[in-house]
Formats: structure tokens, sequence, C-alpha cells
């Protein structure tokens, strides 16, 4: 079996610090899941809110908290020069000659840790060069991205752009080559999106859910929503489908809801290099400029031939 740090040190050689800084965050994440594997064991309550809020104004979970700290130091022990956190309302400068940065959603999914749905971490690396006026650069930028999945099997999966890799924690407790070949199906019978919010949809996404339902066209889709980015991610890169998270009516929502930075970028480097497509709904979300540091936007993404579907009803030009 090949481990990560097998398979790094062949396909990085040259890349130490590159090779170091996916190390820690590995490593961080088998911290991480040990503990989430903890929850309700012995007095620990990692889901319980801690009763303060992150820049976007979600509670923050006891893990959430955690997670942040253990993903803080991976940036820091492999010296890179600084971190974006979404649990952060700043960047965190760490080594001044650091050629590296680091941004995470160090605890995707934390409203499930109660209910043992999969949760996630999900990190991007750009080169710190690029960085400008504080904020990273595009998600074309990113020298790799990827997330780690805490679930039935707490699976690494991350991408440099031409592949994604997928490596699995092992009971020796290091993540260890997986024989899948990760690859988007171009076609699926599948589409996740929260129904709850359809009265607060714009009439384009109302209409291409009303298609996929079999409403205004045949054949029907079947729907899916756990509430977990990298669960749907996941999902998706294993047997194909959509993902809609659309901007909608409500207050602080009118932009979408994700995060460009820590949720979007690198969710999109994974699809676009597994063979799927990821959009705003106009254009490629690895096209999109950073402009504030928690900037949100509307996430749509998964197999090739959905996608392109889906804009042929949100295209200004449809």
């Amino acid at each position: 079996m090949t481990t990560l740090y097998q398979f790094l040190d062949q396909r990085c050689d040259t890349q130490n610090d590159l090779k170091a800084l996916i190390v820690a965050v590995a490593d961080a994440g088998i911290a991480i899941a040990k503990l989430a594997s903890q929850n309700g064991v012995d007095g620990a309550s990692l889901g319980s809110a801690t009763g303060s809020q992150n820049d976007d104004g979600d509670d923050q979970k006891q893990l959430d908290i955690l997670a942040d700290e253990l993903v803080a130091k991976a940036a820091k022990d492999a010296k890179a020069a600084i971190y974006f956190s979404e649990e952060q309302d700043d960047a965190i400068a760490l080594h001044p000659d650091g050629r590296l940065a680091l941004a995470a959603d160090p605890l995707d999914g934390s409203s499930n840790i109660d209910v043992n749905i999969a949760i996630g971490t999900i990190f991007s690396i750009f080169k710190a060069d690029d960085i400008s006026n504080g904020l990273p650069p595009s998600g074309r930028y990113q020298l790799a991205a990827g997330m780690i999945v805490y679930g039935p099997q707490t699976v690494l999966l991350f991408t440099f752009g031409d592949e994604v890799l997928a490596f699995a924690l092992n009971d020796d407790r290091q993540f260890t080559k997986m024989i899948w070949q990760v690859a988007i199906s171009q076609t699926s019978h599948e589409f996740a999106i929260n129904a709850a919010n359809a009265p607060l949809w714009s009439e384009t996404i109302t209409a291409y859910i009303d298609d996929r339902l079999g409403r205004t066209a045949k054949p029907a889709a079947n729907m899916r929503w756990v509430g977990s980015l990298v669960a749907e991610a996941y999902r998706i890169l294993r047997r194909g489908g959509i993902f809609l998270y659309p901007q909608d009516s409500r207050p602080g929502y009118e932009q979408g809801r994700l995060r460009l930075v820590y949720e979007a970028n690198p969710i999109g480097m994974l699809i676009e290099a597994a063979g799927g497509s990821a959009s705003d709904g106009t254009n490629a979300i690895l096209d999109a400029p950073v402009t504030t540091l928690h900037q949100r936007i509307p996430l749509f993404f998964g197999s090739r031939d959905e996608v392109t579907k889906l804009l042929t009803f949100t295209s200004p030009t449809a």
C-alpha cells in the first residue's frame, strides 16, 4: 500500500513546502477524526454551541474551535506565511518568509456533529506571493485543494489540478492510497438542494427544479440533501449528480450563502479536476474574483451535463 507520505515524496520531490503543508493538514485531519469519534463519550459534547459566532454569523460548536486550532497549528508547523480561516474574522500572519498560504473551513457541516453524518475539513493552498491587499487570489491560482471527510471512512481527497487523489485512513492512523479512480459521471439522475427554501428561489431555479422533478420534462430525477457540503461533494464525486445552493430572497442570502475562499474555490478545483463543472450560475467558480475575505457566492457543481443544463436556465442570455 502506498501511504500519503510515500506518494508525496515521489510527486513533490522538489516542492518541500507544498509537501509539508499537505502532510500537516492531513495530520490535523487525523486528530480531528479522533476527536469527532469521541463526541458524546465520557462527557465530551463537541456538537454543543459555544455561545459565540464566526464572521458569517454561524454558531460555533466546540469541535469548530478545536478543529480551527488544529488546522492553524498545522499551517504554523509547516511554516506557511498566512492562515485564512472561515472561523476567524481576519487572516492570521505566521511566518514572514513563508512561501505558501493556507485557507480552510476547519469543520464543514458542524450542525451534523451530533447526528453522526459525515462532516469534514476543506482546504486550499496557494502562493503567498499571490496574496494581494490581504486577500487570496481567484481559484485558478490554487496550487492544491482538497477535503477530508469524517464519515464511515476518514478519506482525504486532494488535487494539484490534473487529477483527484484519494487516501483512506487505515487502522495504523496512516492515509493510504485508494484504488478509486476519481472521475465524475457526466450524466446523473440525482440533484441536491434544500427544498425547504423553494418559496425563496428565483424563477430560473424553480424552473430547473421543476424540470428535474419531471414536472416539465421526463425522466424525473431523485433529490438528495445532507446539509454537509463535504458529504454532498463526496457523493457526487462517487456517482455523479448536481449540487445547488443558489442565492435567494432572505436577508444575507442575496449573493449566495457559501464562502468563495473556504468552500467554493477548493470544492470547485476538486470537481473540475475530476471532470465535472462548478459555476456561480453564470461563470466558472474558479474565475470569480475575491473581493472580501468572507465573500459569499451561489454554488452549483457536479456532472458536466447537468451543470450545462442548469446554465441554460440561469444564464442571462438564456
